[in-house]
């Protein structure tokens, strides 16, 4: 029994512990549903306070957007009341303007006839004119601008006379003291010597060694020099001919050596031409680089100062080409300082302005073209070039440095002594000018003085008035120019004179 009481007990314990659990739980439950509710609630409030706020800013939003809006179509309105106010001006202007062109074409339409009863009127004018003068408008053209050229011939005259002694003292005294300044300052031999181009013998004995047995020296010699030798031509001489002045020098150099060895035949003539190939060679390059060291010439490419040396052995006309060039150049800088041109580049091309010579021999064309390519080639500046180029007026110079090279160069070719001309040229050369001048109407006589660089010409006063004199020493001075050549410049000197003469018994 106590077992079963015991076991009962059990089970009323094990409910009522069972029932309070439940009873706890069912509590907890309760109270869970309480507080999803008060969230539930909640949650609720504040979402319907999101949607107020949402509603309130989706109003604000739509009323400043329909303000927007209307304040768009305003502007819109004003811009299309403007468009139409411009529209409406433009017409205006329109309808102005072909009311004016309208005016304009009727304006133009009675000037065109103005015009032609204007033109019609002058006719009729010249008609009547011409009746009463008896004269066609030419025939009337021609004596008025006659009687006018009568009338103002003289003052013509005088007018242009007083201008070209103007202008010429202006020009005269510019040009005087440059040239003086430059030619007083630069002192030189008048005659330059000449390359030697024959040998004098010691005696006949020296010839028939020169010659050799069967003419195996002479024979040996021009091979190795590649110069002509004449031995019969002159007595107790020997004559070089070659046109390179350099081999020329290395036959002197080489005969002057065997002449005076005395021994002569073809081992040593050899020897004796290869020492004066090396001779020349050095008296060559020692030649340029002196002549570029006096001038005070720096930079210039060693190949153009050998050329430069070469021609230390080239005359033109009998006057020493590289003396020539060195005169020149000091000249260019004395007168390059004067005007305010380029010192170094006008005493450059002056030394170099002829070494195109020194290869004219093996290299066709003009010396001056020849030298500004060389100059090119060894990479000289453009305006040494053009002025080596333009030396000779084979084009055109541009640049002071290139006239001042021109002027040197008639300077020093023109000035008594310079060149030696024969006696025969000299007279021909005299003769043709005095035909030139004589080769116009009018003229009395002419005579070519001061070594033909004056041509004076006496005209016939009743024939050739004094503008015509003005206009015939022009036309012979072109003439001059187009026929002939000639170093320097030849003044063309008209002179007009009426003598009266009556005598008193």
């Amino acid at each position: 029994m106590e077992i079963i009481a015991i076991v009962i007990a059990g089970v009323l314990g094990l409910g009522a512990g069972a029932g309070a659990i439940f009873a706890y739980n069912k509590k907890k439950e309760n109270g869970g549903k309480n507080k999803a509710d008060d969230l539930i609630r909640k949650a609720k409030h504040e979402a319907g306070d999101i949607v107020l706020e949402a509603k309130k800013e989706a109003a604000d939003i739509s009323s400043k957007t329909a303000a927007e809006e209307a304040d768009r179509r305003k502007e819109w309105k004003r811009t299309e009341n403007r468009l139409v106010e411009r529209e409406n001006a433009l017409d205006n202007k329109l309808d102005q303007l072909e009311k004016k062109t309208e005016k304009l074409a009727r304006q133009e339409k009675e000037l065109e006839d103005l015009k032609t009863e204007v033109r019609n009127i002058r006719v009729k004018q010249h008609e009547k004119l011409e009746k009463i003068a008896g004269l066609t408008k030419n025939e009337a053209r021609e004596k008025l601008l006659k009687m006018t050229e009568n009338d103002i011939k003289q003052d013509l005259v005088s007018l242009v006379n007083k201008e070209q002694k103007e202008i010429k003292h202006d020009i005269d005294e510019a040009a005087q003291a440059i040239l003086l300044t430059a030619m007083e300052r630069m002192s030189s031999e008048v005659t330059a010597d000449r390359t030697i181009t024959a040998l004098k013998l010691p005696d006949d004995e020296m010839k028939g060694r020169i010659i050799g047995k069967e003419g195996r020296n002479i024979q040996a010699l021009q091979r190795a020099t590649g110069v002509d030798i004449v031995v019969d031509d002159a007595p107790g001489m020997v004559v070089l001919s070659s046109f390179d002045p350099i081999r020329r020098q290395v036959a002197r150099y080489a005969l002057e050596r065997l002449m005076k060895d005395g021994r002569i035949n073809p081992a040593s003539i050899e020897e004796a031409v290869a020492k004066g190939e090396k001779e020349i060679e050095k008296e060559v390059v020692r030649a340029g680089e002196d002549a570029a060291r006096e001038v005070g010439v720096v930079g210039i490419p060693r190949e153009i100062l050998h050329l430069l040396g070469e021609l230390k052995f080239r005359t033109s006309y009998g006057q020493n080409v590289l003396l020539h060039s060195i005169e020149m150049a000091h000249m260019a800088g004395m007168i390059a300082e004067e005007i305010g041109a380029d010192k170094r580049i006008a005493k450059t091309a002056t030394l170099l302005h002829d070494m195109g010579k020194a290869v004219t021999h093996k290299i066709e064309g003009k010396h001056a073209e020849i030298g500004a390519e060389l100059a090119k080639k060894y990479g000289l500046p453009e305006p040494i070039v053009h002025a080596i180029a333009a030396h000779h007026d084979d084009i055109e110079p541009t640049t002071p440095e290139a006239l001042i090279v021109k002027i040197c160069d008639a300077i020093s070719a023109a000035r008594p002594g310079a060149r030696n001309i024969s006696a025969e040229n000299f007279a021909e050369r005299m003769r043709d000018l005095e035909n030139i001048a004589t080769s116009f109407p009018g003229i009395d006589k002419a005579y070519a003085i001061s070594a033909g660089r004056e041509i004076r010409v006496i005209v016939e006063p009743k024939q050739i008035d004094d503008l015509t004199a003005l206009r015939l020493a022009r036309d012979i001075a072109n003439k001059i120019e187009a026929t002939m050549s000639y170093p320097g410049v030849i003044k063309v000197n008209v002179i007009r004179e009426t003598r009266a003469v009556e005598y008193a018994k």
